[in-house]
């Protein structure tokens, strides 16, 4: 690790905070990873515990340190095969590879590789504190993404080190950090697992690739559209995890013989702490499935804390009409990634009245088994599409020169707003002086905006009365007749006018020949009907 000689003073002031509070004590790693020998590399199982603790007393996670430490050292070796120290021609020392780290022992950190990888941590939580590098929004230190810009530094923010190549935009896949976070992957992961990528523009930093000066940041915040990852070595007993690929081999012991293959998304439980594997940077955890007879070990690349919510489906905003049914859960399903279906878990609160208008709020709740929780907002609209009735609005005929009133008898309801007769507007008139047919259409409006509209014709009299019985007749000679027996009229509206029909001419019974009859009736409209009889005396 090559850090750059004027952060020295910024450096030294974060280190010695370090070295003072927790390097400087007698460490407890020995004690955690096994005895510790002078001028000896301790084995790969002891640097993998020692790295994997330090991290983890570091609130770092071990991920990262691991891939730090194989970046700068391959082979995790504090000395070489004569018991020295190693050393890089640019000064990097041991197996984190310090460099001008003035704050600490020198000679410490050549002779004590436990301190040499402390101190390494505290340099990279120095780099995650500083307030100068780009951070990934609402990420916390457990989030491996997250010390993307913190592993840069821990080399230099120098032009060499840019994500983006300046003048093509093409990802440096040659910098620091992006060497060490694929070693991440290959070893912490075995290739099975792909980081989340930050959307990096070139606007976002400013350097001379001609100099060596530092990159300017012009961009702090950065929101990663893939999944993050969380450390994997965090996990406490009772953890809920799941499997993240197909095939994850359960085993009777860490390297041992497969119990079962599990699938993607695997529930699991932390059973125990995790134990470390000999020749891998990853742990082994003993775990349980929700069958407790189930049971075995897993190796930490193949599980992930279970964080992804359950996923409601059907709860969207919908207009119902007034009065209908309604069922809150009707179409609404819950699904989750690990535990399935989770429909019967959703728990609504708000009601909606169907007998009301308005809009109600619901809101869903449904929480998986890791207790992550998704909730939903919905709007139900009660509306009314029914329309209000005109009643009353029948055609009629009326007399010549009588009164009407186009509202007389007309009423109007609502389903919701009630009597609405006084909200009734009328288009068209009638002119009781003039014969014919007339158009009036009636029209109401609910408070919904719901509108009937009905059509009536109003017909002033123009039908004649109708004479019955008046039809020819030959009678014998000298008998009696009466021209108005059995003759009647009867009128549309003024019913029977048998009484007002006039007749005119006479029938003479002594003397024989044809005689004319004219019978006249008129009703109250002035509508008359005449019709001729003939009478033959013989």
């Amino acid at each position: 690790m090559k850090i750059p000689f004027y952060k020295a003073g910024i450096l030294t002031c974060l280190t010695i905070s370090f070295l003072y509070g927790h390097a400087s004590a007698e460490s407890d790693l020995s004690t955690k990873c096994g005895e510790i020998k002078p001028n000896v590399n301790p084995s790969f199982q002891q640097i993998n515990c020692l790295l994997t603790n330090a991290a983890i007393e570091a609130d770092i996670p071990p991920e990262v340190v691991k891939a730090v430490a194989t970046q700068e050292n391959g082979s995790w070796k504090q000395f070489d095969e004569t018991g020295k120290t190693v050393e890089s021609p640019d000064g990097g020392i041991g197996l984190m590879q310090l460099t001008d780290q003035r704050g600490y022992d020198q000679d410490k950190l050549r002779s004590d590789v436990v301190y040499n990888i402390e101190a390494g941590v505290g340099v990279l939580s120095s780099m995650y504190s500083r307030t100068d590098l780009p951070k990934i929004n609402g990420a916390g230190r457990k989030v491996i993404e997250n010390w993307y810009f913190a592993v840069m530094a821990y080399n230099g923010t120098k032009p060499v080190n840019s994500p983006l190549y300046q003048l093509t935009g093409e990802r440096n896949t040659n910098a620091y950090q992006e060497e060490v976070f694929a070693k991440l992957e290959k070893h912490s992961y075995i290739t099975d697992t792909e980081l989340a990528k930050y959307p990096f523009k070139t606007t976002d930093f400013s350097y001379d690739r001609d100099l060596t000066d530092s990159i300017k940041f012009n961009r702090f915040i950065y929101t990663l559209t893939s999944p993050v990852h969380n450390s994997a070595y965090f996990f406490k007993v009772g953890n809920r995890v799941a499997t993240t690929v197909d095939g994850v081999k359960l085993r009777e012991e860490p390297g041992t013989s497969i119990l079962k293959k599990l699938p993607k998304n695997t529930a699991l439980i932390i059973d125990g702490e995790f134990t470390y594997d000999f020749t891998n940077q990853y742990v082994w955890y003993p775990v349980r499935t929700d069958d407790p007879k189930i049971k075995g070990y897993v190796s930490s690349a193949y599980v992930i804390k279970d964080m992804v919510k359950p996923v409601i489906t059907g709860a969207t905003n919908k207009s119902i009409p007034v009065k209908s049914t309604f069922n809150a859960l009707t179409a609404v399903k819950a699904m989750d990634n690990v535990d399935g279906n989770r429909t019967n878990a959703i728990q609504v609160s708000g009601k909606v009245d169907t007998t009301k208008l308005g809009t109600y709020v619901l809101t869903y709740k449904v929480a998986d088994r890791s207790m992550n929780t998704s909730t939903i907002i919905r709007r139900i609209t009660v509306y009314d599409n029914l329309k209000p009735i005109i009643s009353g609005v029948m055609n009629k005929t009326i007399r010549l020169n009588s009164s009407f009133n186009p509202k007389t008898s007309v009423t109007a309801r609502d389903n919701i707003n009630g009597n609405l007769t006084s909200k009734i507007s009328i288009r068209g008139s009638v002119n009781t002086k003039k014969k014919g047919t007339y158009t009036l259409k009636y029209t109401v409006r609910d408070y919904s905006n719901n509108v009937t509209t009905v059509t009536r014709k109003i017909t002033i009299d123009s039908t004649k009365p109708v004479i019955f019985g008046a039809k020819n007749k030959s009678i014998r000679y000298k008998s009696s007749f009466n021209p108005k027996t059995g003759v009647t009229a009867k009128d549309n509206l003024d019913g029977s006018l048998t009484k007002q029909i006039k007749v005119t001419g006479t029938v003479k019974t002594k003397k024989k020949g044809s005689y004319t009859l004219t019978y006249t009736v008129t009703d109250k409209s002035q509508n008359r009907t005449v019709v001729k009889r003939k009478i033959t005396v013989k």
